[in-house]
């Protein structure tokens, strides 16, 4: 597996334990509808926590967050408009971003709710 590829995958667990830790439960990871694909799906009250992971090994080259595009923002809408009305949920729907900074040394993680206003 690529580096890449291995660094989203302990990006997306270090996801999971942040939310579960923080009094989520997670329904879903890596949900696939059409094109997109949701890193993870995690509700806590009444609240969907639509949550897209972004992990990167330095800041060098801008923030985590700063690479989620319009193209997956879309994808995510449909993906989550899918899901809902394919469970029947009644619930309020957020979109998050976890931003990873991961090293040896020291990690970062930050929580970004309702990311997509900023957008």
């Amino acid at each position: 597996m690529a580096e890449h590829n291995e660094l989203g995958k302990e990006g997306e667990k270090l996801a999971i334990d942040f939310l579960l830790k923080n009094g989520y439960k997670i329904l879903e990871t890596n949900y696939r509808y059409l094109k997109a694909e949701v890193d993870i799906i995690a509700k806590k009250d009444n609240t969907l926590a639509v949550v897209e992971v972004k992990t990167r090994s330095t800041d060098y080259f801008g923030n985590p967050q700063d690479f989620v595009n319009p193209k997956k923002i879309k994808l995510l809408l449909s993906a989550i408009d899918y899901y809902v009305v394919d469970k029947d949920l009644d619930v309020d729907v957020r979109f998050d971003i976890i931003a990873i900074i991961y090293q040896k040394k020291e990690t970062k993680i930050e929580h970004l709710e309702d990311a997509f206003l900023h957008f």
